[in-house]
């Protein structure tokens, strides 16, 4: 069984509670025995996915699949190409060479449901929708990437995994994926 769960901001990639006030996956009624797959921090949000069979954590993790996710990034000011062009050939953070990746200004903007917390907003400073396509997921690394080219991300969204679409999955919403839908995600 493979679930896609439309994760909100404040939500943990984990079923207990760590001491936050960030809510578990608990919370979402999920089927008895299944686990996150990879994990978003508590203030990503996006598609999780979730399974009972251990194959999947495998063929979707490992770095010899080079599976692709997309994230949709909202960050301060409006990057130069020469700043997207330095996401896409890879950045060193941490002492860690991020591989190339595709980097691109969304257009046109996409029209998401406001947050809630919502983002920090300055009438001084402009913001912008990027998409990024990765084939690793070091932890914050989509965050630290856009910092390093000096546009912090304000919001991140999580919107593809292999050919699998978020799609209009609503926020805390979970749906079990058919036979179509794992192929999209990774074969089977």
């Amino acid at each position: 069984m493979l679930l896609a769960f439309h994760k909100p901001f404040g939500v943990l990639s984990q079923f207990t509670s760590d001491g936050s006030p960030n809510r578990p996956l608990a919370e979402f009624g999920f089927p008895k025995n299944v686990y996150a797959i990879g994990r978003l921090d508590a203030d990503s949000e996006g598609l999780l996915l979730l399974s009972d069979e251990a194959q999947w954590n495998e063929k979707l993790l490992h770095p010899r699949h080079a599976h692709e996710r997309e994230y949709w990034a909202q960050v301060e000011k409006i990057p130069a190409p020469e700043s997207l062009e330095k996401l896409a050939r890879g950045l060193v953070i941490q002492g860690h060479a991020t591989l190339p990746c595709r980097a691109w200004l969304l257009e046109p903007q996409p029209e998401i449901a406001p947050r809630v917390p919502p983002i920090r907003f300055r009438k001084s400073v402009p913001d912008c929708w990027i998409g990024l396509e990765l084939i690793e997921g070091k932890n914050r690394q989509v965050r630290r990437m856009t910092a390093a080219i000096s546009h912090p991300t304000l919001r991140l969204l999580r919107v593809r995994i292999g050919n699998f679409l978020l799609g209009t999955l609503p926020a805390g919403e979970w749906k079990k994926l058919s036979a179509e839908e794992c192929q999209l995600v990774g074969g089977k």
